[in-house]
């Protein structure tokens, strides 16, 4: 073999083993219950069909108060492109859960991750945390803090795009 046979053979066995590492990470699968509502989500039985947005929110958080709005706005425009969003509420009551639900009347799914199984199994830290989930299973953006909202359409966008 010549130097630059080694050299091309070299650079795809490198370039292979390098591949692997530059996929997104996989979700870690959940199944949680809507509160006060008879759906189940399994992420599992996204995979495939939708992009997820998962939002960790609580009900003393006052950032998660001021995006609530901006958030069902965001639900409603996406969910016929085949979004789903959820928010789980974390370290939160259902009682405290029902009030934030009756004063913001969010437009998205609510379920309640009162001891963080779920929050753990994503790297949670604080709320607001934001993820997006593409259809392939593989978590595309995670967001801490305020102002996922205004990145979320572009991500979206992206993430509902034919494969070019």
């Amino acid at each position: 073999m010549t130097a630059v046979t080694h050299a091309l053979l070299g650079l795809a066995v490198l370039l292979l083993a390098v591949a692997p590492a530059l996929a997104a990470p996989a979700a870690p699968g959940f199944k949680v219950k809507q509160l006060d509502g008879a759906r189940t989500f399994d992420l599992r039985d996204m995979v495939g069909k939708k992009v997820v947005v998962l939002r960790f929110q609580a009900s003393y958080c006052k950032p998660c108060v001021r995006e609530s709005a901006a958030l069902s706005r965001l639900t409603a425009r996406y969910a016929e492109r085949g979004v789903e969003v959820w928010a789980l509420h974390v370290q939160d009551t259902p009682s405290d859960v029902r009030r934030f639900m009756r004063a913001q009347k969010p437009g998205y799914a609510i379920a309640v991750d009162p001891k963080l199984v779920v929050g753990n199994r994503y790297g949670v830290k604080g709320t607001p945390y934001t993820i997006v989930i593409d259809k392939k299973g593989e978590i595309i953006l995670r967001h801490s803090g305020v102002g996922a909202i205004g990145r979320l359409p572009k991500v979206l966008d992206d993430a509902l795009a034919p494969p070019r």
